[in-house]
Protein backbone atom coordinates (compact mmCIF):
# COMPACT_ATOMS: atom_id res chain seq x y z
CA UNK A 1 0.00 0.00 0.00
CA UNK A 2 2.83 2.37 0.85
CA UNK A 3 4.57 1.57 -2.45
CA UNK A 4 1.40 2.35 -4.39
CA UNK A 5 1.16 5.73 -2.70
CA UNK A 6 4.66 6.63 -3.84
CA UNK A 7 3.62 5.93 -7.45
CA UNK A 8 0.80 8.47 -7.42
CA UNK A 9 1.36 11.70 -9.33
CA UNK A 10 1.42 14.84 -7.25
CA UNK A 11 0.42 18.26 -8.67
CA UNK A 12 4.14 19.05 -8.78
CA UNK A 13 4.81 15.93 -10.89
CA UNK A 14 2.03 16.80 -13.33
CA UNK A 15 3.24 20.39 -13.67
CA UNK A 16 6.90 19.45 -14.20
CA UNK A 17 6.19 16.68 -16.70
CA UNK A 18 3.70 18.73 -18.72
CA UNK A 19 5.93 21.80 -18.65
CA UNK A 20 8.90 19.71 -19.66
CA UNK A 21 7.16 18.05 -22.60
CA UNK A 22 5.71 21.34 -23.88
CA UNK A 23 9.10 23.09 -23.80
CA UNK A 24 10.62 20.01 -25.43
CA UNK A 25 8.10 20.09 -28.29
CA UNK A 26 8.62 23.84 -28.74
CA UNK A 27 12.38 23.30 -28.86
CA UNK A 28 12.20 20.47 -31.40
CA UNK A 29 9.72 22.31 -33.65
CA UNK A 30 11.82 25.50 -33.59
CA UNK A 31 15.05 23.52 -34.16
CA UNK A 32 13.65 21.72 -37.22
CA UNK A 33 12.12 24.87 -38.67
CA UNK A 34 15.31 26.80 -38.07
CA UNK A 35 17.27 24.38 -40.25
CA UNK A 36 14.52 24.37 -42.86
CA UNK A 37 14.97 28.15 -43.14
CA UNK A 38 18.73 27.68 -43.43
CA UNK A 39 18.17 25.21 -46.28
CA UNK A 40 15.77 27.66 -47.98
CA UNK A 41 18.50 30.28 -47.79
CA UNK A 42 21.26 28.04 -49.12
CA UNK A 43 19.07 26.57 -51.88
CA UNK A 44 16.66 29.43 -52.69
CA UNK A 45 13.68 29.24 -54.97
CA UNK A 46 13.56 32.59 -56.78
CA UNK A 47 9.81 32.24 -57.33
CA UNK A 48 8.57 31.54 -53.84
CA UNK A 49 11.08 32.44 -51.13
CA UNK A 50 12.07 35.92 -50.06
CA UNK A 51 15.09 36.76 -47.95
CA UNK A 52 13.05 39.01 -45.66
CA UNK A 53 10.61 36.19 -44.96
CA UNK A 54 13.44 33.77 -44.23
CA UNK A 55 15.14 36.26 -41.94
CA UNK A 56 11.93 36.87 -40.00
CA UNK A 57 11.30 33.13 -39.62
CA UNK A 58 14.87 32.61 -38.40
CA UNK A 59 14.39 35.31 -35.76
CA UNK A 60 11.12 33.75 -34.57
CA UNK A 61 12.41 30.18 -34.30
CA UNK A 62 15.72 31.30 -32.81
CA UNK A 63 13.82 33.16 -30.09
CA UNK A 64 11.69 30.07 -29.39
CA UNK A 65 14.76 27.84 -29.19
CA UNK A 66 16.76 30.18 -26.95
CA UNK A 67 13.91 30.40 -24.43
CA UNK A 68 12.32 26.93 -24.59
CA UNK A 69 15.42 24.72 -24.55
CA UNK A 70 16.99 26.04 -21.30
CA UNK A 71 13.62 25.64 -19.56
CA UNK A 72 13.40 22.07 -20.83
CA UNK A 73 16.88 21.29 -19.51
CA UNK A 74 16.04 22.90 -16.17
CA UNK A 75 12.83 20.87 -15.88
CA UNK A 76 14.69 17.69 -16.83
CA UNK A 77 17.29 18.39 -14.14
CA UNK A 78 14.60 18.90 -11.47
CA UNK A 79 12.83 15.68 -12.49
CA UNK A 80 16.13 13.79 -12.41
CA UNK A 81 16.71 15.02 -8.83
CA UNK A 82 13.24 13.78 -7.85
CA UNK A 83 13.89 10.37 -9.36
CA UNK A 84 17.24 10.19 -7.59
CA UNK A 85 15.58 10.66 -4.21
CA UNK A 86 12.61 8.45 -5.07
CA UNK A 87 13.26 5.88 -7.82
CA UNK A 88 9.59 4.85 -7.83
CA UNK A 89 8.78 8.14 -9.59
CA UNK A 90 10.13 6.65 -12.80
CA UNK A 91 6.95 4.56 -12.91
CA UNK A 92 4.33 7.25 -12.33
CA UNK A 93 1.61 7.31 -14.97
CA UNK A 94 2.04 10.90 -16.14
CA UNK A 95 5.65 10.20 -17.06
CA UNK A 96 4.79 6.96 -18.90
CA UNK A 97 1.94 8.56 -20.82
CA UNK A 98 4.03 11.49 -21.98
CA UNK A 99 6.97 9.29 -22.96
CA UNK A 100 4.75 7.03 -25.05
CA UNK A 101 3.03 10.09 -26.55
CA UNK A 102 6.42 11.43 -27.61
CA UNK A 103 7.34 8.06 -29.09
CA UNK A 104 4.04 8.04 -30.98
CA UNK A 105 4.53 11.56 -32.37
CA UNK A 106 8.13 10.77 -33.36
CA UNK A 107 7.13 7.53 -35.08
CA UNK A 108 4.29 9.21 -37.00
CA UNK A 109 6.62 12.05 -38.02
CA UNK A 110 9.19 9.57 -39.35
CA UNK A 111 6.53 7.67 -41.32
CA UNK A 112 4.98 10.82 -42.81
CA UNK A 113 8.45 12.14 -43.65
CA UNK A 114 9.35 8.94 -45.49
CA UNK A 115 6.00 8.90 -47.29
CA UNK A 116 6.60 12.43 -48.58
CA UNK A 117 10.11 11.46 -49.64
CA UNK A 118 8.89 8.45 -51.64
CA UNK A 119 6.00 10.46 -53.13
CA UNK A 120 8.30 13.25 -54.34
CA UNK A 121 10.72 10.65 -55.68
CA UNK A 122 7.97 8.90 -57.69
CA UNK A 123 6.71 12.28 -58.87
CA UNK A 124 10.16 13.11 -60.23
CA UNK A 125 10.40 16.23 -58.08
CA UNK A 126 13.12 15.21 -55.64
CA UNK A 127 15.39 18.26 -55.41
CA UNK A 128 18.48 18.50 -53.22
CA UNK A 129 16.63 21.14 -51.19
CA UNK A 130 13.72 18.81 -50.43
CA UNK A 131 16.14 15.95 -49.70
CA UNK A 132 17.93 17.96 -47.01
CA UNK A 133 14.63 19.01 -45.44
CA UNK A 134 13.49 15.39 -45.27
CA UNK A 135 16.87 14.43 -43.82
CA UNK A 136 16.65 17.06 -41.06
CA UNK A 137 13.17 15.94 -40.00
CA UNK A 138 14.14 12.26 -40.22
CA UNK A 139 17.33 12.65 -38.17
CA UNK A 140 15.73 14.78 -35.44
CA UNK A 141 12.62 12.59 -35.15
CA UNK A 142 14.80 9.47 -35.18
CA UNK A 143 17.02 10.78 -32.40
CA UNK A 144 14.02 11.79 -30.31
CA UNK A 145 12.43 8.35 -30.78
CA UNK A 146 15.68 6.56 -29.95
CA UNK A 147 16.38 8.66 -26.85
CA UNK A 148 12.94 8.25 -25.30
CA UNK A 149 12.79 4.55 -26.15
CA UNK A 150 16.11 4.14 -24.35
CA UNK A 151 14.80 6.27 -21.48
CA UNK A 152 11.81 3.93 -21.10
CA UNK A 153 13.93 0.79 -21.06
CA UNK A 154 16.71 1.88 -18.73
CA UNK A 155 16.42 0.81 -15.14
CA UNK A 156 17.54 4.03 -13.51
CA UNK A 157 18.88 7.46 -14.36
CA UNK A 158 22.48 7.61 -15.46
CA UNK A 159 24.00 10.84 -14.18
CA UNK A 160 26.99 10.70 -16.55
CA UNK A 161 24.88 10.10 -19.66
CA UNK A 162 22.44 12.84 -18.65
CA UNK A 163 25.33 15.26 -18.27
CA UNK A 164 26.70 14.31 -21.69
CA UNK A 165 23.22 14.74 -23.20
CA UNK A 166 22.90 18.20 -21.64
CA UNK A 167 26.27 19.42 -22.90
CA UNK A 168 25.88 17.97 -26.40
CA UNK A 169 22.42 19.45 -26.90
CA UNK A 170 23.48 22.80 -25.43
CA UNK A 171 26.43 23.01 -27.84
CA UNK A 172 24.21 21.98 -30.75
CA UNK A 173 21.59 24.61 -29.92
CA UNK A 174 24.25 27.30 -29.46
CA UNK A 175 25.86 26.38 -32.80
CA UNK A 176 22.44 26.52 -34.51
CA UNK A 177 21.79 30.01 -33.14
CA UNK A 178 25.26 31.27 -34.12
CA UNK A 179 24.73 29.87 -37.62
CA UNK A 180 21.74 32.19 -37.95
CA UNK A 181 24.01 35.22 -37.47
CA UNK A 182 25.91 34.25 -40.62
CA UNK A 183 22.65 33.98 -42.56
CA UNK A 184 20.57 36.96 -41.43
CA UNK A 185 23.30 38.98 -39.73
CA UNK A 186 23.74 40.19 -36.18
CA UNK A 187 20.95 42.04 -34.32
CA UNK A 188 22.83 45.30 -34.96
CA UNK A 189 22.89 44.66 -38.70
CA UNK A 190 19.21 43.72 -38.70
CA UNK A 191 18.34 46.94 -36.89
CA UNK A 192 20.30 48.96 -39.47
CA UNK A 193 18.54 47.09 -42.25
CA UNK A 194 15.08 47.84 -40.80
CA UNK A 195 16.02 51.52 -40.54
CA UNK A 196 16.90 51.47 -44.24
CA UNK A 197 13.58 49.77 -45.03
CA UNK A 198 11.80 52.58 -43.20
CA UNK A 199 13.81 55.16 -45.15
CA UNK A 200 12.69 53.63 -48.43
CA UNK A 201 9.07 53.61 -47.29
CA UNK A 202 9.39 57.27 -46.25
CA UNK A 203 10.86 58.21 -49.63
CA UNK A 204 8.01 56.40 -51.38
CA UNK A 205 5.50 58.36 -49.32
CA UNK A 206 7.23 61.64 -50.12
CA UNK A 207 7.39 60.69 -53.80
CA UNK A 208 3.66 60.00 -53.85
CA UNK A 209 2.96 63.36 -52.26
CA UNK A 210 5.24 65.23 -54.68
CA UNK A 211 3.49 63.64 -57.69
CA UNK A 212 0.07 64.41 -56.19
CA UNK A 213 1.19 68.02 -55.53
CA UNK A 214 2.22 68.39 -59.16
CA UNK A 215 -1.07 66.90 -60.39
CA UNK A 216 -2.99 69.43 -58.29
CA UNK A 217 -0.89 72.53 -59.08
CA UNK A 218 1.14 71.60 -62.21
CA UNK A 219 4.31 72.69 -60.45
CA UNK A 220 6.74 70.89 -58.16
CA UNK A 221 6.89 71.99 -54.51
CA UNK A 222 9.84 74.28 -53.81
CA UNK A 223 10.57 72.39 -50.58
CA UNK A 224 9.22 69.37 -48.75
CA UNK A 225 7.48 71.44 -46.07
CA UNK A 226 5.06 72.62 -48.81
CA UNK A 227 3.62 69.08 -48.85
CA UNK A 228 2.36 69.29 -45.28
CA UNK A 229 -1.38 69.70 -44.94
CA UNK A 230 -3.18 70.53 -41.71
CA UNK A 231 -6.50 69.23 -43.11
CA UNK A 232 -5.33 65.78 -44.26
CA UNK A 233 -2.84 65.67 -41.38
CA UNK A 234 0.11 64.79 -43.62
CA UNK A 235 3.51 65.54 -42.12
CA UNK A 236 6.73 64.97 -44.05
CA UNK A 237 8.51 61.95 -42.50
CA UNK A 238 12.09 62.36 -41.30
CA UNK A 239 14.98 59.90 -41.08
CA UNK A 240 13.89 57.29 -38.47
CA UNK A 241 17.36 57.18 -36.88
CA UNK A 242 18.89 60.65 -37.14
CA UNK A 243 15.56 62.55 -37.44
CA UNK A 244 17.15 64.59 -40.25
CA UNK A 245 15.03 65.92 -43.12
CA UNK A 246 15.41 64.01 -46.38
CA UNK A 247 17.13 65.83 -49.22
CA UNK A 248 14.86 67.09 -52.00
CA UNK A 249 16.10 68.83 -55.13
CA UNK A 250 14.25 70.10 -58.23
CA UNK A 251 16.11 69.16 -61.43
CA UNK A 252 13.61 70.44 -64.00
CA UNK A 253 9.90 71.37 -64.09
CA UNK A 254 9.07 67.65 -64.20
CA UNK A 255 12.10 66.03 -62.51
CA UNK A 256 13.31 65.88 -58.93
CA UNK A 257 15.77 64.00 -56.70
CA UNK A 258 15.16 62.41 -53.30
CA UNK A 259 18.23 61.51 -51.23
CA UNK A 260 18.92 59.64 -47.99
CA UNK A 261 21.85 58.22 -46.06
CA UNK A 262 21.71 54.41 -45.89
CA UNK A 263 23.61 52.06 -43.58
CA UNK A 264 23.26 48.78 -45.51
CA UNK A 265 23.16 47.52 -49.08
CA UNK A 266 19.65 47.44 -50.52
CA UNK A 267 17.60 44.27 -50.44
CA UNK A 268 15.05 44.19 -53.23
CA UNK A 269 13.88 42.07 -56.12
CA UNK A 270 16.56 43.50 -58.39
CA UNK A 271 19.27 42.51 -55.94
CA UNK A 272 19.52 38.76 -55.42
CA UNK A 273 21.52 37.06 -52.70
CA UNK A 274 22.22 33.42 -53.52
CA UNK A 275 19.27 33.74 -55.89
CA UNK A 276 16.82 34.58 -53.12
CA UNK A 277 14.37 37.41 -53.72
CA UNK A 278 14.09 40.41 -51.45
CA UNK A 279 10.76 42.00 -50.70
CA UNK A 280 10.15 45.57 -51.79
CA UNK A 281 8.17 48.02 -49.66
CA UNK A 282 4.64 48.26 -51.04
CA UNK A 283 3.46 51.36 -52.86
CA UNK A 284 2.02 52.68 -56.11
CA UNK A 285 5.42 53.60 -57.51
CA UNK A 286 7.83 50.67 -57.76
CA UNK A 287 10.84 52.38 -59.31
CA UNK A 288 14.33 51.23 -58.59
CA UNK A 289 15.22 51.80 -54.94
CA UNK A 290 18.60 50.05 -55.08
CA UNK A 291 21.20 51.64 -52.84
CA UNK A 292 24.59 51.02 -51.25
CA UNK A 293 25.59 51.71 -47.66
CA UNK A 294 26.05 55.40 -48.40
CA UNK A 295 24.24 58.58 -49.38
CA UNK A 296 22.06 57.71 -52.36
CA UNK A 297 19.85 59.91 -54.55
CA UNK A 298 16.87 58.68 -56.57
CA UNK A 299 15.98 60.66 -59.67
CA UNK A 300 12.32 60.77 -60.64
CA UNK A 301 10.67 62.31 -63.73
CA UNK A 302 6.91 62.81 -63.89
CA UNK A 303 5.22 61.68 -67.09
CA UNK A 304 2.25 64.05 -67.68
CA UNK A 305 0.56 61.42 -69.84
CA UNK A 306 0.71 58.88 -67.05
CA UNK A 307 0.03 61.28 -64.17
CA UNK A 308 -2.37 63.72 -65.73
CA UNK A 309 -3.03 67.03 -63.99
CA UNK A 310 -6.30 67.44 -62.12
CA UNK A 311 -8.65 69.66 -64.12
CA UNK A 312 -9.90 72.67 -62.22
CA UNK A 313 -13.62 73.31 -62.16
Amino acid sequence: MEEQDTLKSTPKDVFLHLFGIVTFYLSIVSFINLYIQYIDFLYPDALTFYYNSIAQAVRIFTSMLIIAWPFYLLTTWILAKDVKTNKAKREIKIRKWLLYLTLFVSAVTIIVDLIMFVYRFLDGDLSIKFFFKVLVVLVVAGLVFSYYLWDLKKEEANKKLNLIFTWVTAILVLASVILGFFIIGTPTKQRAYRFDEQRIQNLQTIQDQVVNYWQQKQVLPTELSALEDSISGFKVPADPDTKAIYEYKIISPLAFDLCANFKTVSNNQNNLKNGAMYEVPSGDFQQNWTHQAERTCFSRTIDPQLYQPVLKQ
